[in-house]
């Protein structure tokens, strides 16, 4: 990335960090499609990989009193994984056409949501098991599986701050498992490491700035903003805009 560009790429990480911690599902789905604006996409995977590892110890610094330790178990253990089977997997297949594929899914299930208000995930234990491994594979994959996850968590009807707890300790799990798997790919490159302490401060920054936000909404704003959320994820990896 030229020097230049940094300052742009710093408040642009700032806002992805400020959206998904306000959509509970991890700043990665923003982030990502952000990053591969400046970066190749196995770089913006390392990058990603590091800076998630912080971002979600913030958040369950700043969310610490709310957390489902069944969904934990059910989500998180096939999403850990999966995400690790992914991550492998990430060198042999074309991002962009996976990025697509995402997108598009993420619009049509977005779209179904909003419009159609009745219909529901059913909160089972089968129906979390399939969520977690489906967001471990894609974060694995793409870099970023938080809104798959998301639309899976909102089914088990949580609270805002369990929602958001629940979701970044499960993350941390993911990030973990895949940073090691990105590592020994060469994706974590020596030229970029100078980010990690600035990523760090975003993540602070950023998740403080979303909990004042969220503390002002009600429950189903909430919900309505995970979805719309999760609808300008999948058109920006549609878009794949490229600086």
């Amino acid at each position: 990335m030229i020097t230049r560009y940094l300052p742009i790429f710093i408040i642009l990480s700032i806002l992805a960090e400020i959206l998904g911690t306000i959509g509970g599902f991890g700043s990665s789905v923003f982030f990502v499609p952000i990053a591969n604006m400046f970066f190749d996409f196995q770089s913006v995977l390392g990058i990603t990989a590091l800076y998630h590892l912080s971002s979600n110890v913030t958040k369950i610094a700043f969310f610490k009193k709310g957390l489902d330790k069944r969904i934990v178990l059910y989500l998180g253990v096939p999403a850990i994984i999966f995400v690790s089977i992914g991550a492998y997997f990430s060198k042999y297949l074309d991002p962009k056409i996976l990025t697509y594929i995402l997108g598009v899914f993420l619009i049509i299930l977005s779209l179904l949501f909003l419009i159609f208000k009745q219909l529901k995930i059913l909160p089972k234990t089968r129906n979390a098991i399939i969520g977690g491994s489906l967001s471990g594979l894609s974060a694995g994959l793409l870099g970023t599986g938080g809104a798959i996850r998301g639309i899976t968590l909102a089914a088990f009807k949580m609270d805002k701050n369990k929602f958001i707890a629940t979701s970044a300790v499960i993350d941390l799990g993911i990030d973990f498992s895949r940073s090691i798997v990105y590592y020994f790919n060469g994706y974590m490159r020596k030229e970029h490491l100078y980010l990690v302490p600035i990523l760090l401060v975003v993540s602070v920054v950023g998740t403080w700035i979303g909990k004042l936000i969220l503390n002002k909404m009600s429950q189903e704003q909430f919900r309505n903003l995970v979805l719309i959320l999760i609808l300008l994820i999948g058109i920006i990896s549609v878009m794949n805009i490229k600086i």
